[in-house]
């Protein structure tokens, strides 16, 4: 257990350097993940005979990734930066350089925004595509989750948003301070445990399009969980009634997708 204790030690986070640029594993992660989700979507729909063509998941997943990368930047900016720096230099919400001009990369994403994005998204594909509306979010409620596990391995091997204070012997040392890889947890939660569960119980779905709020409903919960386990974001640390930002926002999402498994329920069988 010491060496794993002590991975950070051992482990690079800069996977590849030309010199000009810099490959995190982050990065590597990340495009993991979209390829993942996309590819298991499509083994779903072939597997289970769903009959949507292939080119109409491509061209859904495009807007979905489109408004994950809009939602989750502009999330961290309304929900995560109290200094509100980025309201007031809007030009540098989406610019991967400091003020000095240098690459930096784009930091600071939020999950429950990228949600927001992703269903905004939705909803303008599905104005045009309102046929295979439906079946394409059961199917993104199966990828989702099998990408997410990418996802999460990449913030841990970025050694960023780090666990809280821990003794458990499986706890990882980040600066000489032993913490939870609260990222694994919530690779594990977040991730594998929805993914099984979605997937046990697609062909026992009450209508077309209820995966999603399910998913939605699922995720918000196991992160609600995890999050006693994830150190509350430095800038806001606990924010209302002993809850993190990130606990709040969860339970918003919980309460925001039973309301939408309502109404999927409604239009969805009207489809």
């Amino acid at each position: 257990m010491e060496f794993w204790q002590s991975i950070y030690e051992h482990f690079n986070p800069v996977a590849l350097d030309l010199g000009f640029v810099k490959v995190h594993w982050y990065g590597i992660m990340y495009v993991l993940a979209l390829i993942s989700a996309l590819w298991f979507a499509k083994w779903i729909n072939r597997n289970d005979k769903i009959g949507v063509p292939e080119n109409i998941i491509d061209n859904y997943f495009i807007w979905v990734e489109i408004g994950v990368i809009l939602g989750a930047r502009l999330g961290f900016v309304l929900f995560y930066d109290p200094s509100h720096y980025y309201i007031s230099h809007p030009l540098s919400i989406f610019s991967p350089f400091d003020e000095n001009g240098n690459f930096i990369g784009i930091r600071g994403m939020s999950y429950h925004g990228a949600v927001i994005g992703a269903l905004i998204a939705t909803i303008l594909y599905g104005m045009k595509n309102e046929k295979y509306l439906y079946k394409l979010l059961d199917i993104s409620a199966l990828g989702i989750p099998v990408g997410y596990v990418f996802g999460r391995i990449g913030n841990f091997l970025n050694q960023e948003l780090v666990g809280n204070v821990t003794t458990v012997p499986w706890g990882i040392y980040v600066d000489g301070v032993l913490r939870h890889p609260s990222q694994l947890y919530e690779a594990f939660l977040e991730g594998i445990v929805i993914a099984i569960i979605l997937y046990l119980i697609r062909n026992k779905k009450p209508f077309d399009g209820s995966l999603i709020a399910l998913y939605g409903i699922l995720y918000g919960l196991m992160r609600f969980i995890v999050e006693f386990y994830r150190m509350p974001d430095v800038q806001l640390g606990i924010v209302c009634c002993g809850m993190s930002m990130g606990q709040i926002m969860s339970f918003s999402m919980i309460g925001l997708f039973v309301i939408l498994y309502f109404v999927l329920q409604k239009f969805s069988q009207k489809v």
